[in-house]
């Protein structure tokens, strides 16, 4: 089921979230390579792509090749700095932009950006429609579903986007204030669904399993759903969102070593790569036999060559535990979707 993204078709409703530290060129590639319709970027600050600084240029590397289209996240408060980023952006090569206003961390919200838009709707749209102006990209939009519990202005913030020409919103139905504690509520989505008109909404949180993401499609009605947490450690989920198969051993433990020298590629300093791949180890290896051990034993390596024969010789052999399935407190998500 294909599905009328701005000029762009994508083959299904199934894409990628935006995820700090996460979403990087390399793991970008990897979900787009595994069957992800959409796998837009990190956060990337306006300001910063405004003085070219060179570590939010390293944001905004990609494989043309393989991310079409290339769809890149800003955040920032300012509708006319928004709109010269963005323009920045497309000079990068960028073919769609999100806003993120859904971010609830203080650096972000403090300068009036991520969900402290939530408090705008005016400065929001004007920010969606500067930014279409300037670059004639598609705009999308990620929100939360408020501030706090007294001021959940989704249906609001929906309408001003729309009008101000936005192509997707993707909602978060949690509110700033809640973080991730709790359960996500779907019947914002669904609310969202019935009211909007022509743009797009997309679902997004608690989308674990393959078995979630088709609830959420199914029982919202929403025309996307955004993956986060179920695609870390487990990009294979839109493969099999597909009909394709879960990954064997042999294959597992390959696209992990793969996904290192990517990421060491990518980072261009071995030990610092080591240690900010860390966590994919964690996440890749949640729910095998002997997890918690594997995970002690890589976080005390600081050697490319010692990780890849640690990681070669678990991923080999480690076989699904429901023990270790279940023993998810040792396992930090909120680093990415926070």
């Amino acid at each position: 089921m294909s599905v009328v993204y701005g000029p762009y078709r994508l083959p299904h409703p199934y894409v990628l979230a935006p995820m700090a530290g996460v979403s990087e060129q390399p793991f970008r590639v990897l979900a787009f390579r595994l069957g992800a319709a959409l796998c837009t970027t990190e956060l990337v600050s306006a300001q910063g792509l405004l003085r070219a600084s060179a570590r939010t240029l390293r944001y905004l590397r990609h494989d043309a090749q393989v991310e079409h289209p290339y769809s890149l996240q800003v955040f920032g408060g300012e509708p006319e700095a928004m709109a010269q980023a963005a323009v920045v952006a497309k000079d990068w090569g960028a073919e769609a932009i999100d806003v993120n206003m859904g971010c609830p961390v203080k650096k972000v919200t403090r300068n009036g950006a991520g969900s402290a838009l939530l408090c705008d709707p005016a400065r929001a749209a004007a920010i969606v429609r500067d930014i279409h102006a300037a670059t004639g990209l598609p705009v999308s939009a990620k929100i939360r579903s408020g501030w706090d519990a007294h001021h959940r202005n989704y249906l609001e913030m929906a309408e001003r986007l729309e009008d101000a020409g936005c192509v997707a919103l993707a909602v978060h139905p949690r509110t700033r204030a809640q973080g991730y504690a709790g359960a996500a509520d779907w019947a914002v989505i669904t609310d969202l669904v019935r009211h909007r008109h022509k743009m797009l909404i997309v679902g997004n949180g608690d989308v674990k399993t393959p078995a979630d993401a088709r609830r959420m499609l199914e029982s919202t009605g929403c025309d996307l759903v955004m993956i986060g947490r179920g695609a870390l450690g487990n990009p294979w989920i839109f493969r099999e969102l597909q009909g394709g198969a879960a990954p064997t051993l042999a294959e597992r433990a390959q696209v992990v070593l793969d996904h290192l020298l990517a990421h060491v590629a990518f980072v261009g300093e071995p030990l610092a790569a080591v240690r900010s791949f860390r966590k994919h180890l964690g996440w890749y290896s949640h729910g095998l036999r002997g997890a918690a051990t594997f995970r002690s034993e890589v976080n005390q390596l600081a050697e490319l060559a010692d990780v890849q024969r640690a990681a070669r010789r678990f991923f080999a052999e480690a076989e699904g535990d429901a023990a270790a399935e279940a023993d998810e407190q040792e396992v930090d998500y909120r680093s990415a979707l926070g």
